[in-house]
């Protein structure tokens, strides 16, 4: 599986060097040099892992990260020219996954980001809601024990609320994380492959519910 990478920062020539090497790796590599830039980018795209400096133009890392947090638990690795403990503690605080200091290794920053993303795809490859079971590495979603046969777009959804359950998300950020800004529909789209979706859940012990004026969020029955 292809692994992609967000790097934020401001410094052309950190981010050049950084991207260049985890390309050499592999890796699909995007880069952003301000907060507000990544925001648009998150919206629309996923990453298996962020590397974000803490000094950023307009928003800093730290303010970022809040945001992200918010809508998603994305591995993220803070690059930081300030190595107090303070920051550092405000930073876990905040749900960043580890820190890099400058100047770094560009191996020892790959050696952790490898290691990180490797916990996490370890903890993630089957995810489990009421009788309702994925294998993100094969596609395969059981129902009680029984294949439960997705079109593409509805198990991109499943698996995208089973990965944030509770978390309410508007059509809007629906319509552009799964047809992305170009999509020249409407946002009734999203009702209907919600509608769908729920159709083919059932009763599961888990359920997309409708927040009026909100959104949808995905609920689990205890």
């Amino acid at each position: 599986m292809e692994r992609r990478l967000l790097i934020v920062e401001d410094d052309c020539l950190i981010a050049e060097a950084a991207a260049d090497y985890f390309t050499s790796k592999g890796w699909l590599v995007k880069t952003e040099e301000s907060g507000i830039r990544a925001i648009r980018r998150l919206e629309r795209e996923s990453f298996h892992l962020i590397l974000l400096d803490v000094m950023l133009p307009f928003m800093d890392g730290f303010s970022l990260c809040k945001k992200i947090r918010q809508n998603s638990d994305v591995p993220v690795i803070f690059i930081t020219a300030r190595a107090m403990e303070e920051d550092k503690l405000n930073g876990y605080s905040l749900g960043a996954d580890d820190y890099v200091t400058k100047p770094f290794s560009l191996p020892v920053l790959y050696a952790k980001s490898m290691a990180l993303t490797g916990r996490i795809q370890r903890k993630t490859s089957f995810l489990e809601a009421g009788t309702l079971k994925v294998d993100v590495k094969s596609h395969k979603v059981w129902k009680q024990g029984k294949i439960l046969g997705l079109p593409p777009k509805e198990y991109d959804m499943l698996v995208f609320f089973l990965e944030n359950p509770g978390r309410i998300y508007s059509r809007e950020q629906l319509l552009i994380r799964f047809w992305g800004y170009d999509f020249d529909g409407n946002e009734r789209v999203v009702d209907n492959h919600i509608k769908k979706l729920r159709k083919a859940m059932g009763s599961c012990g888990c359920s997309i519910q409708t927040v009026p004026k909100s959104g949808y969020r995905l609920e689990v029955e205890e």
